[in-house]
C-alpha cells in the first residue's frame, strides 16, 4: 500500500498563516502530523492552528523571521526542548518588495529576498538535520516556483532567488541522503494568494498570464497540498533532489 500517513510526525511549516502554506499544512495535519506553524507575525498562525486543532489535528505555533539567523536559531532551540525531533520540515515563507525591472532594483530589495527566499531556507535546513537525524530521517520541503525554471517579468531578482533554491534543493539532497533525509521542492505556478494580489488584481497582467495556462485558469493553494503531501510522506521514499511542477501545463 502507497503510504501517506504522517502519524507522529513532527512537522514545521513556515509561512504558514495563509495561503500554500496553510493549505500545506492543513493537508499534513489532516495525515495525522504534529504541525508547528511558523510565520514572522504570529497573530494570523492563530486562526489556522484554530481551525486545524478543531478538525481533530495538532497544531501549535512559533514566531520567527525566516531571514534572521537569530531567530531562526531560537525557533529550532524551542522545537528541540519541545519535541526532540523533527521529521519534516516545509520551507515555505518567501517574498518580493520589488516588482519592476532588475535595473530599478535598490540593494534593499536584494538583500530582502535573498534573505527571506535563500538564507531562510539554507539555515533552516542546516539546523534541522541533527533534530532529524534524531528521528532517524526525514523530509525537507522547499516551496520554490515555475519562476525558478522561467523567470517571470518584473519579478527578475524573485525568480533568481527561486532559482537558487532549486539548486539548493538538489545540493542538500546528495549531502543529506546517507543520513536518509531526502530534500525535495515544489514549483507552484500562478496561484490564488494574498503574495499574487498584484498580479490577480489587475486584469491585464491576469489575463495575459492565464493565456499562458493550457488549463485557462489561476489555482488554489489547496491544489499544491498534494503534491506537497506526496514528497513529505513515505509514499515518496526514493524521491530526493526532485521536484514537482504545479502550474496547470504553463510552462510544458
Amino acid at each position: 500500500m502507497v503510504d501517506f500517513s504522517l502519524t507522529d510526525k513532527v512537522a514545521l511549516i513556515t509561512g504558514a498563516s495563509r495561503g500554500i502554506g496553510e493549505a500545506i499544512a492543513k493537508a499534513l495535519a489532516g495525515q495525522g502530523a504534529k504541525c508547528i506553524l511558523v510565520s514572522r507575525k504570529p497573530e494570523g498562525l492563530d486562526k489556522v492552528a484554530g481551525e486545524i486543532n478543531q478538525a481533530g489535528g495538532q497544531a501549535e505555533t512559533m514566531a520567527c523571521h525566516a531571514g534572521y539567523l537569530d531567530q531562526i536559531q531560537a525557533l529550532f532551540d524551542n522545537v528541540k526542548e519541545k519535541h526532540g525531533k523533527l521529521d519534516i520540515l516545509v520551507n515555505n515563507a518567501a517574498t518580493n518588495p520589488h516588482f519592476g525591472e532588475l535595473i530599478s532594483a535598490e540593494e534593499s530589495h536584494w538583500d530582502k529576498i535573498m534573505d527571506v527566499n535563500l538564507k531562510g531556507p539554507f539555515f533552516m535546513i542546516q539546523r534541522a538535520v541533527p533534530l532529524m537525524e534524531a528521528a532517524g530521517g526525514g523530509a525537507i520541503l522547499n516551496v520554490s516556483s515555475i519562476n525558478g525554471i522561467k523567470p517571470a517579468f518584473m519579478q527578475g531578482i524573485y525568480s533568481i532567488s527561486k532559482a537558487a533554491l532549486i539548486s539548493m534543493t538538489k545540493a542538500y539532497a546528495k549531502e543529506l541522503a546517507p543520513k536518509k533525509i531526502r530534500v525535495n521542492a515544489l514549483l507552484p505556478g500562478m496561484t490564488e494568494t494574498k503574495f499574487s494580489e498584484a498580479i490577480l488584481g489587475n486584469k491585464e497582467i491576469h489575463d495575459f498570464v492565464i493565456q499562458q495556462i493550457p488549463m485557462g485558469r489561476h489555482a488554489q493553494p489547496d491544489e499544491m497540498a498534494g503534491a506537497a503531501l506526496y514528497l513529505v510522506s513515505d509514499a515518496a521514499s526514493f524521491t530526493t533532489g526532485a521536484y514537482i511542477i504545479c502550474d496547470g501545463g504553463m510552462i510544458a
